[in-house]
């Protein structure tokens, strides 16, 4: 039985890092996808030559993933803290009654950066049964370049419980986040190719398979 799939990306690559090869998987296995994106670079932050790249870049990834639908919000990148609760759940909230995904991904609740955090609380509202009863699956991605600064706390640090092997999806999972251009660099930076493949590599290992993505499960309702 097909799948309606969300994920929920505070900035455009996070779906690529936190879950690509797993989106590819399930669109190999005909469900529906949709991405929403919460916020866009605006200007003057960024010049206008930069922020049309990135819509294109926006259109290249979501052709390669075959997504139903994109969904963006429109947030100023870096300042979600500076938007109250309500507003981005009113926002969320619109976008997955629309969808009815019944499973959902999110950003690590951990993450460094303050999009991440503002971005898993206010979409984890939208995942109360009383809310969308349809959403019946609910999991966390981690992303190279914020995860694994998370604070060495207990609660704070991720600790994955589910894997899904992406052994013949990773190689594609590379090529669509080299699209992004200025977001992957030379390793050790996180976001570079050897550092996705090593990550792959080692999930991949505690799964017993030779590359995977592993997320944190917040809700599994058979």
């Amino acid at each position: 039985m097909s799948e309606t799939v969300l994920v929920v990306a505070a900035h455009p690559d996070d779906e690529t890092l936190g879950c690509g090869g797993t989106l590819l998987r399930h669109a190999a296995a005909g469900d529906t996808l949709h991405w929403l994106i919460v916020t866009a670079m605006t200007s003057p932050a960024f010049n206008a030559e930069r922020i049309v790249r990135r819509n294109d870049e926006i259109e290249q990834v979501a052709s390669a993933y075959g997504f139903a639908g994109i969904h963006q919000l429109g947030f100023a990148t870096t300042r979600l803290d500076t938007i109250p609760d309500a507003d981005m759940v009113a926002a969320m909230s619109a976008v997955f009654a629309t969808v009815k995904p019944g499973v959902v991904y999110l950003p690590f609740r951990g993450d460094v950066h303050s999009d991440h955090r503002k971005t898993f609380a206010t979409a984890y509202s939208c995942t109360k049964s009383f809310r969308h009863p349809y959403v019946r699956r609910v999991l966390m991605m981690e992303a190279l370049s914020e995860s694994e600064f998370a604070p060495a706390l207990p609660g704070e640090t991720f600790v994955p419980n589910v894997y899904r092997d992406i052994s013949t999806e990773l190689e594609r999972k590379i090529d669509i986040l080299r699209m992004y251009q200025g977001e992957v660099a030379a390793a050790p930076f996180p976001r570079s190719v050897e550092i996705v493949r090593a990550q792959a590599t080692f999930r991949g290992a505690v799964a017993g398979c030779m590359a995977a993505e592993a997320f944190m499960l917040l809700k599994d309702v058979a």
